[in-house]
């Protein structure tokens, strides 16, 4: 049973969805840059959930039926995105959880962790980096995908899509990834905004420290084929953190793909078991 929800959050609205027993070990998954809750895949939540955890998935600000702001003009940080994840476990009455951050949301990771360490009982980074000038930069082999005409739903629609396939080193499947697209785009406000506003906040960090001051149990989950961040970057994060432990996954790009759950859900339920 699945259940979505509008929560008021530190003067927003944000949407989650909730699967499993509020009983079990939280697990909560924060997508990255542009992306609703939807891209976490409902599939994936049910099964996550069924290794005995409660699976929260929700929309960011600027994603899905959360509050939207003006084209351009997002008033908040990364660290306000931070924030809104703590009062949504507060609304759902969640004293601590399990963070999986993928992507561009690995900053909302790190300050969750920095910055509000006793409501985090561990961290998953997923396809993320630590930022660092000397890691090696994106693929050269990247296709160039032109700006869509954001007034032409077909258009974005395409364009969104071959922006998966680039990502996905060839593990693809056009028809889910077309269908996510239009569901992304019907539950969107304003999907100019969607696709613009989380490049356009202010990108701060954690108050307490960078990864080194993390204390609760660290994963990393990469792709060996991932074009934005090579495993590189993942390394760059395992090595960061005190006793951090990695796991690359043969043949996933930018995120891990449905084909290839059953590694990355495994991993996940053994770095979430209660001590």
């Amino acid at each position: 049973m699945t259940t979505e929800k509008l929560f008021q959050v530190n003067g927003v609205e944000l949407c989650a969805e909730t699967f499993g027993d509020p009983a079990d070990p939280a697990v909560l998954l924060i997508h990255g840059g542009t992306a609703s809750m939807l891209w976490w895949d409902a599939a994936f939540c049910t099964r996550l959930a069924g290794f005995g955890r409660y699976v929260i998935r929700y929309d960011q600000r600027d994603t899905g039926r959360s509050t939207t702001y003006p084209v351009g003009e997002p008033p908040y940080a990364m660290s306000d995105l931070a924030a809104d994840a703590v009062g949504l476990l507060d609304a759902l009455g969640v004293a601590r959880a399990h963070v999986v951050a993928q992507s561009m949301s690995g900053g909302i990771g790190l300050i969750l962790g920095v910055d509000h360490a006793p409501r985090v009982a561990s961290l998953t980074f997923v396809s993320t980096s630590p930022g660092d000038d000397d890691l090696p930069p994106p693929s050269g082999e990247l296709p160039q995908i032109s700006t869509p005409d954001w007034g032409d739903p077909l258009a974005v629609e395409e364009y969104v899509v071959r922006s998966i396939e680039a990502e996905s080193a060839g593990v693809f499947d056009e028809v889910a990834a077309r269908a996510l697209v239009r569901a992304d785009m019907a539950r969107a406000g304003n999907y100019e905004a969607v696709m613009t506003n989380h490049y356009s906040m202010k990108f701060d960090g954690p108050q307490g420290g960078g990864f080194g001051a993390l204390t609760m149990p660290v994963l990393v989950v990469h792709g060996d084929s991932d074009p934005y961040f090579s495993v590189a970057h993942g390394e760059a994060i395992r090595d960061a953190v005190p006793d951090g432990k990695l796991v690359v996954i043969a043949g996933a790009g930018h995120g891990i793909p449905e084909p290839l759950w059953d590694e990355f859900l495994a991993a996940l339920a053994k770095h979430t078991e209660p001590s």
